[in-house]
């Protein structure tokens, strides 16, 4: 049976064959068999309630730490719109929906003097990678500030889990991958406003002239190993230690400008950026003992030789 013959009616809209390539930071990656865009949260809520439990649910965010393989996604893509990414404040407090950007989030809690939440300027995903991956930088992390955080299941029951609830460890939460999350509520520090607007530049400064901003990458490809095994070693330094800085498979490129950053540049598939991802693992496990894992998730069907 057609996909489309078994998606509830909702008020959103729905995009068949659509391509992923377009909308993922890599440019890369075949396309979903469909993505859905509910109108708001109680048509999310219907959507889930009514669909199939044996067509799986990828959700979406801005594509900023996502390797899609190149022969795409069945079942359904997620994306959440406008509806899921309001932020307000309230004294120290900020809700902010799932599809909010780390970025506005970082710049409305400076506006309203909330201070904490700054290294969301320097991360380029929404709310919902922040909470699915503890998402951090520059010595921050997002257990630090969160309260607590509101989620869907697959029948559309809204779960509500506190900071302790998420299971926050390195790049990761605990909440089942099933579930998907709608909105946040964080807790910053008074601040005053010109100062945590100076922290965020640095920041973005720091962020400027250290990652390969500008490329068509990924972020960070590889979590910092345990400092235990590594020797204190990051990712960058162990990969730029079996001189893998700046390897090519096809035209993805490990960046000249910081290694734990893979770059599309131009004509990549994600097969390349992929296979030059664990060619790199393998070196490193090689030729330090150490077993990188990849911070980039990767989803969907590889293309068969």
């Amino acid at each position: 049976m057609r996909i489309q013959d078994q998606l509830p009616e909702i008020r959103g809209k729905y995009i068949y064959d659509a391509h992923l390539a377009d909308i993922t930071w890599f440019r890369v990656g075949g396309p979903a068999e469909v993505i859905v865009m509910p109108a708001d949260v109680d048509d999310l809520t219907v959507f889930l309630a009514k669909l199939p439990a044996d067509i799986p649910i990828y959700p979406l965010g801005v594509g900023s730490n996502l390797l899609v393989r190149d022969g795409g996604l069945p079942g359904v893509v997620l994306r959440l719109g406008a509806p899921f990414a309001k932020v307000e404040t309230d004294g120290l407090e900020v809700q902010a929906g799932a599809a909010a950007l780390d970025a506005t989030v970082a710049k409305r809690a400076a506006a309203a003097g909330i201070a904490g939440l700054e290294f969301y300027r320097g991360i380029p995903g929404s709310i919902g990678g922040a909470l699915r991956m503890n998402a951090g930088a520059y010595g921050a992390e997002t257990k630090d500030i969160l309260i607590e955080a509101t989620a869907l299941d697959r029948r559309g029951k809204k779960h509500v889990f506190n900071n302790h609830d998420m299971g926050f460890t390195y790049r990761r939460s605990a909440v089942p991958d099933e579930l998907i999350f709608i909105e946040a509520t964080y807790r910053g520090h008074e601040g005053a406003p010109e100062e945590i607007n100076q922290r965020m530049k640095e920041i973005m400064q720091k962020r400027e002239d250290s990652q390969p901003i500008r490329e068509r990458t990924g972020g960070s490809t590889f979590k910092n190993p345990d400092p235990d095994v590594s020797g204190s070693k990051s990712s960058w330094q162990l990969i730029d230690s079996v001189g893998a800085r700046g390897r090519i498979i096809g035209d993805a490129q490990v960046s000249p400008q910081h290694c734990n950053f893979l770059i599309n540049r131009g004509q990549a598939t994600a097969a390349d950026l992929e296979n030059l991802g664990e060619s790199v693992r393998a070196d490193v496990l090689r030729e330090t003992g150490v077993d990188l894992q990849w911070e980039i998730k990767r989803i969907g069907q590889a293309v068969s030789a």
